[in-house]
Order: structure tokens, then C-alpha cells, then sequence
């Protein structure tokens, strides 16, 4: 069964979201800004190449870690994602940028819930990518249990 989601226009553009409290629509800063006294604000931008775990110790003051994409092919941002979700952050993780409809489901189990793609998105297709696999092969920063596991506990 599929997490359902919602598809949120904000500033024109739309969020695919898998959470059920309303999105955070504070602007974010950016890391070094944020790391450099804007430590009153509540969402930070993760470029790629930023190191995500200098967040860590502020996890419970971020509501939102909006990390960039700038390009489909530049995977930074997974390992990010993934770091901040074993690290405890149960905020909002959105992935913004060249995010295409075959990657939301690995963003997914990286620990991403909130999408914001330069392109459209249609939800049809997006609900079958989600759709499209049963089990999974490696364990990842969500609950799905790895197919090994189950067969061999």
C-alpha cells in the first residue's frame, strides 16, 4: 500500500507532499547562512556539496531542509536526506529542483516526504512509480524490510 499524497500549490508551483500537517512555506536559508547567526530561522536549503551533518545539533529547531537539485544526475542529495533521517530529523524533508517522477520513489526511501519538481509532475504516473515494486533489496532510512529479510529473518 502506497502513502498517500497530496499535491499543494505554493508560489505558483506544485508540492507533492506525504505529510499530514500543512506545509512549511517560510523561505529557506542556506546552510552557511544559517550555520552563520540566522539560527532563528526554521527551514535551511541543502546545496550540493553542503555537508548536512552540521545540522545535527539544531534538528529539533528546523522544521523544513529543503535540499537542491540542480541537475537530475547529481545524487548528493540522497546521501543528505539520508543522513538527516538516521540522525532523527522527523521534520519536513523536501527535495526541490531537477527531481523526476522515476527518482520519487528512491527519494522516498531516503527519507524525502515533500517534493517540489521544476516540471510537472502527473499524479497518475507518480502513483504508479510508487506502485510498481512489492519488496525492496537494501535496507534504507524508511520501515521497508529488505526481501533477504524476510525470507531469512
Amino acid at each position: 500500500m502506497v502513502d498517500a499524497f497530496e499535491v499543494d500549490v505554493i508560489d505558483d508551483r506544485a508540492h507533492l507532499r506525504f505529510r499530514d500537517e500543512a506545509a512549511h512555506e517560510e523561505p529557506a536559508v542556506t546552510l552557511d547562512a544559517f550555520l552563520a547567526g540566522q539560527s532563528n530561522a526554521t527551514a535551511v536549503r541543502v546545496e550540493p556539496g553542503d555537508d548536512a551533518r552540521a545540522l545535527i545539533p539544531m534538528l529539533g529547531r528546523i522544521a523544513l531542509v529543503e535540499v537542491s537539485f540542480p541537475s537530475s544526475r547529481d545524487g548528493r542529495g540522497y546521501s543528505a536526506a539520508r543522513v538527516l533521517r538516521e540522525a532523527g530529523y522527523v521534520g519536513e524533508l523536501r527535495a526541490e529542483g531537477d527531481v523526476l517522477v522515476d527518482q520519487i520513489p528512491l527519494m522516498r526511501r531516503c527519507g524525502f516526504d515533500s517534493f517540489a519538481p521544476r516540471a510537472a509532475v502527473d499524479p497518475v504516473v507518480l502513483r504508479r512509480s510508487l506502485e510498481r515494486y512489492d519488496h525492496v533489496y537494501q535496507k534504507a532510512a524508511d520501515a521497508a524490510v529488505p526481501i533477504w529479510k524476510l525470507r531469512h529473518g
